[in-house]
């Protein structure tokens, strides 16, 4: 389950309303880059649809029922290529 995040209000942070997404989960430890560039270690990865929506901060909720945060999402689009496009979405 994702819950996008979508900003900040006077209240704190927003988020959408969750919806479930299926795909590929690699619980593998890992480092990556945050969008601010900052080196950070992702405890799992989840490769979804292209068409998902996850941005960095959003709030998932994986099978077993931990709950994490998007560091980052990367699109792996092959243009038309006959590879398996997907969304790269890194987690916490």
């Amino acid at each position: 389950m994702v819950e996008p995040y979508l900003g900040v209000s006077s209240v704190g942070d927003v988020f959408g309303p969750a919806v479930e997404v299926r795909g590929l989960l690699e619980q593998k430890t890992r480092l990556v880059r945050s969008p601010a560039g900052e080196e950070v270690t992702s405890s799992s990865t989840l490769r979804a649809p292209l068409e998902t929506v996850a941005p960095a901060k959003s709030r998932v909720r994986l099978p077993d029922g931990r709950r994490t945060t998007v560091i980052a999402a990367v699109r792996q689009d092959g243009g038309g290529l006959p590879v398996p496009d997907h969304l790269e979405v890194q987690l916490q």
